[in-house]
């Protein structure tokens, strides 16, 4: 495991993360900071656990309409070699965005 310093709506996070993982785990804290500035920068919402939620209902939305597109859409010819369905990768990528937001949360309390 590799230990990772981020800063997410401008407070820094050390945030353990698989090796080899890394991209995946930037790419996660740039969706969540992008996602909690939006609703900051918005005006409404001023606590940052609030912000978190709802960043984190944001993000869990954009993934369940995904799948809903994915499942309306005709199944492609499989190829040789099949990929990891993309709802499933997508549903992992949710968990650990969870759970990464529980451990960061830490005290002030679990999202979900």
């Amino acid at each position: 495991m590799k230990q990772i310093e981020v800063q997410i709506l401008q407070q820094s996070y050390l945030l353990t993360c698989p090796e080899g993982r890394e991209s995946r785990l930037l790419d996660a804290v740039e969706r969540v900071d992008t996602a909690m500035t939006r609703i900051r920068d918005a005006g409404k919402v001023r606590a940052r656990e609030r912000i978190a939620v709802l960043a984190a209902l944001n993000l869990a939305f954009e993934i369940a309409d995904r799948e809903a597109a994915d499942l309306a859409r005709p199944a492609a010819p499989a190829p040789a070699q099949a990929a990891a369905p993309l709802a499933e990768g997508e549903q992992e990528r949710l968990a650990a965005l969870l759970q990464r937001l529980d451990e960061t949360l830490g005290s002030d309390g679990r999202l979900l």
